[in-house]
Order: C-alpha cells, then sequence, then structure tokens
C-alpha cells in the first residue's frame, strides 16, 4: 500500500505541476485511480499529502481539486501578457517581413470564419489563437521576448480561454486580431501595442468573470 500511494502521490504531484491537472480542476479518485493503476484508498491518501503541501485542496461537499488561482494572480498573469505582448506587436510593426504579415493575416482570416461557429469552434480558435500570438512575437526579432512569452502563454489556463467566450465575445477577438494585422502592416507601433494591450485585458476581463461566476477562485 505504502507503494502504491507513494507512486500515486508522485504522478499526480507532477500532474499538478506540469499543467496536466489545471488549476482549479477537480481531482476525481476514481478516475485517478483508473488512470494510475492502483486502488482508491493510495490516491486518498497521496491527495491528502498534497493538500497539506498546498497544491490541492479539498471543498465541502466537492471532494479534491487542484488549488486554483485567486483573483489577483489571475489578473497579474494578463498583465504581464499585456505588457510582453503589447511591446512585441510594437516592435513586429517595424521589424516583420511581408511573409510573416500575410500569415497573420491569413491566421487572422482563419479565425474569423471560425469565430461565427460559436462553442464548437472552440478548440480550433484555441490552436489558431496561439499560432497567432506567438507568430506577432516571432515577428518581433527579439528572442528572450519569445521565451518569456511562451511561458505565460503556455498556461492551462490561457489555453483554454476560448472556451469561456461566448460567440459575440469571440467575434469581437476576431474583430481585434484583424485590427492588429492592420496596424502591424501599416508599420505603426504604438497602434499595434494598443490593440494588443486592449486584445488581451479584454480576454482578462471575461475570464475573471467567468471563473467568478463558476466559482473557480480563491480568495
Amino acid at each position: 500500500m505504502a507503494k502504491a500511494a507513494e507512486t500515486a502521490y508522485t504522478l499526480i504531484r507532477a500532474g499538478v505541476l506540469s499543467g496536466e491537472f489545471a488549476r482549479g480542476q477537480r481531482l476525481r479518485e476514481e478516475q485517478l485511480a483508473v488512470q494510475i493503476g492502483v486502488s482508491r484508498t493510495p490516491v486518498r491518501e497521496a491527495l491528502r499529502r498534497l493538500d497539506a503541501e498546498g497544491l490541492v485542496e479539498f471543498i465541502p461537499n466537492r471532494g479534491a481539486r487542484v488549488s486554483a488561482w485567486t483573483r489577483q494572480e489571475l489578473e497579474d498573469l494578463y498583465d504581464i501578457r499585456a505588457m510582453l505582448e503589447g511591446h512585441g506587436a510594437r516592435l513586429a510593426a517595424a521589424r516583420s517581413t511581408p511573409e510573416e504579415v500575410r500569415r497573420l493575416s491569413d491566421l487572422s482570416a482563419q479565425m474569423a470564419t471560425l469565430s461565427r461557429r460559436g462553442a464548437s469552434a472552440a478548440d480550433e480558435l484555441t490552436v489558431l489563437n496561439g499560432e497567432f500570438h506567438r507568430a506577432v512575437v516571432r515577428a518581433s526579432r527579439n528572442s528572450q521576448l519569445d521565451s518569456l512569452v511562451r511561458g505565460v502563454m503556455d498556461a492551462p489556463l490561457v489555453n483554454r480561454t476560448f472556451q469561456r467566450y461566448s460567440p459575440a465575445r469571440m467575434r469581437a477577438s476576431s474583430v481585434q486580431h484583424s485590427e492588429l494585422v492592420e496596424a502591424i502592416a501599416a508599420g505603426d507601433g504604438s497602434w499595434a501595442e494598443s490593440v494588443m494591450r486592449a486584445h488581451i485585458l479584454a480576454a482578462r476581463t471575461t475570464v475573471v468573470r467567468s471563473m467568478e461566476a463558476e466559482g473557480e477562485l480563491d480568495e
């Protein structure tokens, strides 16, 4: 039993730290037991140990979940993204090649088409959105900025943003992408930075409100 509990602890902890189990995600004992190949008892023991470490918390009548974001942590994450990617967009307006602008335009057009499908297109939009934002940063020609932005964009929370969008919000996001491409193509750094910052901060508002409504934020 001790070995099984240690195995469960090691695998669940690795999943939490890697983002496989996202912050705020419920951890169901029966599912984890099947996934790991042990009984529920060592899983329960592992979760209690992770609770003591602060990585997992138990919610009355709901079981265990990965420790959730606080509102401040969430706002800080999007603030950093707005600052970094806004600067990246400014640089991209000065340094991007015609080929890069065409690629951004193509991605923007694809997302505009998908956004009209609403929630059913959320997963496809997530993939294209990641490509779009990474392409903007690559066009900045700043390798350090590229590395920093990848660190915050790869957060599981950011990856699931489109799953929280209404159809109207998806369309608004698409319009901002189109305007950003226009600003970069025009070589207007101030405009590009302004659009990117507004775009990311609008996403922050949507995500915060959604998570508050679902009770997914810690105090």
